[in-house]
């Protein structure tokens, strides 16, 4: 049966969570590094990198693993309550005004803190710099990102727009365009559109892998556009991940500032660029290729792959569970990422579909309105 909208939104928000969680304790390492820790590839839920995670570095003090989501998650549920407060489309200027509050003024439990704390305390650098720019700053919201790290900060929590805009792969582009200015430029913000874009093209009936990459290359630009494609040009030729984890980063190098150590990039790194791409969102859309949309298959291929893995697992699974809605995704996971983290993750997308639909009717009387405008104005 094809999936409903409520069934689609809830894949999509815990398909996010549960890759974000699965890919946090290896981030930021290689494949061969995850094999040597864990005596072969991850297939589930594990424990954090280093045992002793309070101080090892360069992860401490946060515990990795076991079912905790990162900040991907926090931000991705950050981003679902200002669409439940603003319950239409959203724009920069929202990001300002209620997305920035949120993190800096409302203790929420932080799974990798273990503790309750301002949502501040736990974000990246990168993200910390929206409440820099817009609470101290008082930048123009919609030029904010600019002066950012060009990463995949921005790009990492769009899944709410795109399941806003279900459907409409054009439409959740334009809308992460906007919402993304407040926090990234570059490639980083083109990005955030693109990832928006695949969780919309995900939603439409009868879509699949392919169909939603051909989607987001008719509206994806510069470096981003050639990345994806020469990536999944690659893709397309494996069904395992496991014969495709070095080709993909072949592919993605060159269009990647960070390099070959992912812990220490070079001085031209994360610099905006046309050429480039974030590593993150091609290498999500070649998994979905390889594992054929399975969402088992592609969020472990995205988690084995290292690097940022929570993140491309985000993606991955955000799209793969939008394609075939929340029984996609593995019980046993999310059930336990929920338990671990103290999290509903259900709760969420409830809301978020509530706000869709609300959004889609709105959309529909503005539609009418500007057709009966135009008709007045071309039948004089």
């Amino acid at each position: 049966m094809t999936p409903t909208l409520e069934d689609r939104i809830t894949g999509c928000l815990v398909g996010a969570a549960v890759g974000d969680a699965l890919g946090g304790p290896v981030e930021g390492w290689t494949p061969e590094q995850i094999v040597e820790r864990h005596g072969g590839r991850v297939e589930g839920i594990v424990g954090p990198f280093h045992e002793d995670w309070r101080t090892a570095r360069p992860i401490a003090p946060y515990h990795k693993g076991d079912g905790h989501v990162t900040d991907d998650t926090l931000m991705t549920h950050a981003l679902v309550r200002v669409y439940e407060k603003v319950r239409d489309h959203l724009d920069a200027y929202d990001i300002a005004g209620h997305l920035v509050p949120d993190l800096i003024s409302n203790p929420r439990w932080i799974p990798e803190l273990e503790a309750e704390a301002l949502p501040l305390q736990r974000i990246f650098l990168a993200e910390k710099w929206i409440v820099a720019r817009l609470h101290y700053g008082h930048v123009d919201p919609r030029e904010a990102g600019a002066g950012n790290i060009v990463n995949c900060g921005a790009a990492m929590y769009m899944a709410p727009v795109g399941a806003v805009n279900a459907g409409n792969p054009a439409g959740a582009y334009a809308e992460a365009l906007d919402v993304a200015g407040a926090h990234q430029s570059s490639y980083g913000r083109e990005a955030a559109g693109v990832f928006a874009a695949a969780v919309a093209a995900a939603c439409v009936p009868g879509a699949t892998a392919r169909s939603v990459i051909d989607d987001v290359l008719a509206l994806a630009k510069d470096g981003t556009r050639e990345a994806i494609e020469a990536v999944c040009e690659v893709a397309e030729q494996h069904s395992d991940f496991e014969g495709a984890l070095k080709p993909l980063r072949e592919a993605v190098a060159p269009f990647d500032t960070v390099g070959p150590e992912y812990r220490s990039p070079s001085l031209g790194a994360r610099r905006p660029s046309r050429l480039h791409s974030i590593e993150e969102l091609p290498v999500a859309l070649g998994m979905l290729l390889v594992g054929g949309s399975d969402f088992r298959h592609t969020v472990l291929g995205s988690v084995n792959y290292g690097r940022d893995c929570d993140s491309i697992a985000t993606m991955s699974g955000a799209i793969v569970g939008a394609l075939h809605g929340g029984a996609a995704v593995p019980a046993e996971w999310s059930e336990e990422v929920a338990r671990a983290s103290r999290l509903d993750l259900h709760a969420p997308a409830t809301s978020l579909a509530e706000v869709t639909r609300e959004v889609f009717a709105r959309d529909r009387e503005r539609r009418r309105a500007h057709e009966a405008a135009f008709a007045a104005i071309t039948e004089a």
